[in-house]
């Protein structure tokens, strides 16, 4: 058992850690549709594309910068399946963009589905729109100036608002940018991240007012963090599980076959968390095709 001040170090230590939002999996069931609809809709750009014939899947991702220092989807189609469970707990992806009228619209042209139409936001003045993806997976379209980051956000719902909040900070090394309580909705959203909100991808948690738990659905699979050292984040998840929950569902160390090194766990709600070390990662994106 590590010492307080042991513990203390390594708790220290993931506030310094080098983090970085890499990407989101997610299942899909038909790869080339979703494609289309990123580039030709979203203005996405195909970063890279791989089949993997043996497990039977295949793998696209995009975004709107290179992976180096972009954000992006990591798309995942599993062969002979065409169909999958969203559930109720994952809520959206966000893209930001100087005319959301402009996007809605090119995304309605081109035969995708507005659910909300741009505009205001109630009570508020930022312009937001949704759309969904011939998936179902929702998109909100934030109105905001120019910025290095359009991929924007990573909504998810919890049970419990501050526990996350606090497991996100300490296990993931994340910071709380800001809090919002909208009681005549009966929400609470917090945004968490690695630098301001307007320049970086953060994780939105939302806590509806009584609502504890959420289906998971089989399509959102997870996100992924760069870390500088998987062993020492694979400890500091230890530590803060013990205080808040969630679990290590995979032990530090490389993939078989590419070398590259990762842990996994759970935050307290049950959604996956990737952290893969920042050199291995590097290396693995100088190799692709």
């Amino acid at each position: 058992m590590a010492s307080a001040t042991e513990a203390e170090n390594v708790l220290e230590w993931a506030q310094k850690d080098k983090r970085r939002m890499l990407h989101a999996v997610y299942r899909v069931g038909d790869l080339d549709r979703t494609i289309k609809f990123y580039t030709e809709c979203f203005g996405m750009k195909l970063l890279r594309k791989r089949d993997i014939p043996e497990e039977k899947y295949s793998n696209a991702f995009l975004g709107f910068g290179p992976e180096e220092t972009n954000f992006v989807v990591e798309l995942t189609y599993n062969y002979g399946k065409d169909k999958y469970d969203i559930g109720t707990g994952f809520g959206h992806f966000a893209i930001a963009t100087e005319d959301v009228y402009k996007l809605a619209e090119n995304v309605r042209a081109k035969g995708g589905k507005v659910t909300r139409e741009p505009g205001p936001v109630k009570g508020g003045t930022t312009v937001i729109a949704f759309v969904a993806d011939p998936d179902g997976y929702l998109f909100e379209i934030i109105q905001r100036g120019p910025t290095p980051e359009p991929l924007c956000q990573v909504m998810l719902r919890v049970g419990d608002l501050d526990r996350s909040i606090k497991f996100y900070e300490k296990a993931c090394g994340m910071k709380l940018l800001r809090k919002k309580d909208v009681p005549d909705y009966k929400y609470t959203i917090a945004m968490l991240g690695y630098g301001p909100e307007e320049e970086t991808t953060v994780v939105e948690l939302t806590y509806n007012y009584g609502v504890t738990e959420y289906t998971k659905g089989d399509a959102y699979a997870q996100i992924a963090i760069g870390t500088e050292d998987v062993y020492k984040s694979a400890e500091v998840v230890n530590l803060v599980s013990q205080e808040l929950g969630g679990k290590i569902t995979r032990q530090p160390g490389p993939i078989p076959g590419i070398n590259t090194k990762i842990t996994s766990f759970l935050d307290p709600d049950g959604w996956k968390v990737v952290l893969v070390d920042n050199a291995d990662f590097l290396k693995e994106l100088e190799k692709k095709d």
